[in-house]
């Protein structure tokens, strides 16, 4: 079975899960956090190299204040736990998206964690925080802009050097939970030709075995890239 190199992960469904057992939504978000941790070895012993996942969308400020602000609360918790399991488990994370509309303290934390991690070689963890892919394209094209490139020097290989992602490989697979069917402003450029996957799991169930069989979905298609197809099918 061929793994891909790459996974791209919309993580939904904390809320309604945690509704349907007559908890508050918050403890979805929590039990949640607690499943990225675990589907992050599970990703690694699989053999996936690259892992993305989207946390914090520009578009979740306009949740209630007190959903943000538990939010914000989980995420401080999280930054600060990561820097162990990063060592732990020899994982780089790199977080996306734009860092400055974020507390300073969280920016802070951000940057330990992101210097911690660097000489790890294990898996390469990747965090969306307050990321959405238009506002990334438009950053992206204000740098190109500030740094005088003329436009007939700009190519697709420019503005994915400009992009948060610069340096990581495109997704192959992205994987949704929850039953939603929708791109929601994640990736747009880097998921041109990767594989869609979408399950009604919420997230935190998300477990070994259904990451699996979002793989093993994977290798059923035929990758063509607009042209000469990729058989998946049998390869190792």
């Amino acid at each position: 079975m061929k793994i891909p190199q790459h996974v791209a992960i919309i993580l939904d469904g904390n809320g309604r899960w945690a509704k349907a057992k007559g908890m508050p939504r918050n403890y979805g978000h929590v039990q949640g956090a607690k499943n990225v941790e675990r589907i992050c070895e599970d990703a690694y012993h699989m053999g996936i190299k690259y892992l993305t996942v989207y946390a914090f969308s520009t578009e979740n400020w306009r949740r209630s204040k007190e959903e943000v602000d538990a939010l914000m609360s989980l995420l401080r918790s999280y930054m600060k736990t990561c820097v162990k399991t990063a060592k732990k488990n020899h994982m780089r994370v790199r977080v996306i998206g734009d860092k400055t509309g974020l507390a300073p303290d969280i920016q802070s934390s951000i940057a330990d964690l992101e210097r911690e991690s660097r000489e790890q070689d294990g898996l390469n963890f990747t965090i969306a925080i307050n990321y959405g892919s238009r506002d990334e394209i438009r950053r992206a094209v204000q740098k190109i802009a500030a740094e005088g490139i003329r436009p007939e020097d700009i190519t697709e290989e420019v503005i994915s050097e400009h992009l948060d992602t610069a340096g990581i490989p495109d997704p192959d697979l992205l994987i949704r939970t929850s039953g939603e069917l929708r791109l929601s402003n994640y990736l747009m450029w880097q998921l041109a030709y990767a594989e869609f996957y979408f399950t009604d799991v919420h997230w935190p169930d998300f477990d070994r075995e259904e990451l699996k069989k979002a793989v093993e979905r994977y290798n059923q298609r035929e990758r063509r890239y607009g042209g000469v197809k990729e058989e998946l099918k049998g390869e190792s």
